[in-house]
């Protein structure tokens, strides 16, 4: 059975997978141009997802199972070249740490208005104001799941009023609340900040929009390290310069890489950051072992033993 390993951590997993697996014969590969004749006959591909693209699919004929090393796996689901009886899937629960402290630098940067300070010290100008703190705030956090659930203590941690919008009855841990989808408006009037962390769904389509934004005080930043889609972007861009929210970081774009042309790049009191709140410096060790586990259960019972495994029509999770 062979299997390519595909990605820039490629030799890591083959060093730790090689000698536990003798049944499978392992392939590296950092790219496209460097897939070697023999990993074409790979039943199994391991591969941050969006490096999968529909060329590799079409050198790999005999192709039965994706594992994403990624939670999401939208190009994935929507890829012509990826036949339908290819199991695809994911990697999920080990993003919290490096999830959850993206959105507290982000809000940090937000409160104490860091961009101001960096372009101050490239201009060499000393400035000081009031520097506002995140002790006594509250964070309303759209999509309650394991990542939500990792981000609450450390707010917590840093004095804040937590709430989730959920659909779950249950108030989980670290939580002052909860509150159903549909009174989101409510939610939003009382947040000083927002944090995006829901699945994209044609449901979650735009969830915040402009009457999202309208409901919003205007001292209040709203922080997306989730799908790019869940957020009207046009409208946030419209509320900036209006000034009738206060600031936004964005880490997830609808287009990405974020078009050079978006009127966001200039956007007032907005942090631009290129979808890096998933990685981390130990992101393949946090990734072997739903590698490992996968290629186990593979061999004994094929497709339909495999973890996380993902429906084509799925939402994904951030």
């Amino acid at each position: 059975m062979d299997v390519l390993l595909f990605g820039k951590d490629a030799d890591y997993y083959n060093a730790h997978l090689a000698p536990e697996f003798p049944q499978m014969r392992f392939h590296v590969a950092r790219d496209a141009a460097s897939v070697p004749e023999a990993a074409k006959g790979a039943e199994v591909l391991a591969s941050m997802a969006p490096a999968v693209t529909g060329g590799l699919v079409r050198a790999l004929p005999k192709l039965r199972w994706v594992q994403a090393l990624t939670t999401g796996v939208d190009n994935l689901l929507v890829m012509p070249e990826l036949a339908p009886e290819v199991a695809i899937t994911r990697v999920r629960g080990i993003h919290g740490p490096q999830m959850s402290e993206m959105a507290m630098l982000d809000m940090m940067l937000l409160a104490r208005n860091f961009p101001q300070v960096l372009r101050n010290q490239a201009e060499r100008r000393w400035e000081r104001w009031p520097q506002k703190l995140l002790q006594g705030r509250t964070v309303v956090i759209l999509g309650v799941g394991s990542i939500s659930e990792e981000l609450a203590p450390r707010c917590k941690a840093f004095g804040m009023r937590v709430v989730g919008i959920t659909g779950r009855a249950e108030v989980p841990p670290h939580f002052d609340a909860v509150m159903p989808r549909e009174r989101l408006l409510e939610a939003v009037a009382e947040a000083d900040f927002l944090v995006l962390l829901i699945p994209y769904t044609p449901e979650t389509h735009h969830i915040v929009d402009a009457r999202v934004m309208a409901a919003m005080k205007p001292q209040s930043w709203i922080v997306n390290i989730a799908r790019g889609a869940v957020l009207e972007e046009a409208a946030l861009d419209q509320a900036l310069r209006a000034g009738t929210i206060a600031g936004a970081a964005l880490d997830v774009f609808a287009v990405e890489p974020l078009p050079a042309e978006s009127p966001l790049w200039d956007a007032p009191n907005l942090i631009i950051t290129p979808h890096i709140g998933g990685m981390s410096d130990t992101y393949a060790e946090q990734a072997l072992p739903t590698l490992r586990a996968n290629l186990a259960a593979f061999l004994t019972g094929g497709v339909d033993g495999l973890r996380e495994r993902v429906e084509r029509g799925m939402g994904v999770a951030a």
